[in-house]
């Protein structure tokens, strides 16, 4: 395998209310992973088996993904007292993503919805810029969302917005397995 390593990391942001964001930097960590790099990526609000999961795991240690939340439910049906362990469960992974940035254990790190942990208020912009900010010289730094705050958007390299412009999932087509899922 070929091993490069990055002189320069970049912040790169996948938004907007059109669907590919995960599926975008998922494309980078995978193109990441085939230039010899590590790649680590954090999910948050997510569950459940995907595809994307089971090719990555036959990838090995250079492309590792992580969860932190037990899954409950869409956010908005949670009881406040089940909001309250999702934000602490939150705080690991953000403790453990700090990690990561103060002691450069991958070349790329993907931080998959974290906005949308923002605006559930589990995380502050405030911390997710103290994360833009830990990030080493040379580590990409990949996150997702909707609804990216100013602030967040002024220190990344690259915003990148997913308009959606039309989707059958407005025609009663659900998630479907192999293709959303």
């Amino acid at each position: 395998m070929i091993t490069l390593k990055l002189n320069e990391g970049f912040v790169q942001i996948y938004t907007g209310n059109g669907k590919g964001k995960t599926t975008a930097a998922i494309g980078q960590g995978i193109r990441a992973y085939g230039n010899g790099l590590k790649v680590i990526m954090v999910q948050f609000l997510k569950s459940g088996r995907t595809g994307e999961l089971n090719t990555i795991d036959e990838l090995g240690e250079n492309f590792e993904i992580f969860r932190f939340e037990k899954r409950r439910g869409f956010v908005w049906t949670l009881t406040e007292e089940e909001k309250e362990e999702v934000k602490k469960e939150v705080k690991v992974a953000y403790n453990f993503i700090m990690d990561i940035l103060e002691n450069c254990k991958c070349d790329m790190i993907i931080i998959d919805e974290v906005m949308g942990v923002l605006k559930n208020e589990f995380l502050s912009v405030e911390e997710v810029i103290e994360l833009i900010d830990k990030k080493p010289k040379n580590v990409e730094l990949i996150m997702t969302g909707r609804n990216v705050p100013k602030e967040i958007v002024d220190r990344a390299n690259l915003v990148t917005e997913m308009k959606e412009i039309k989707h059958y999932y407005k025609e009663g087509v659900p998630a479907r397995k192999g293709v959303e899922l």
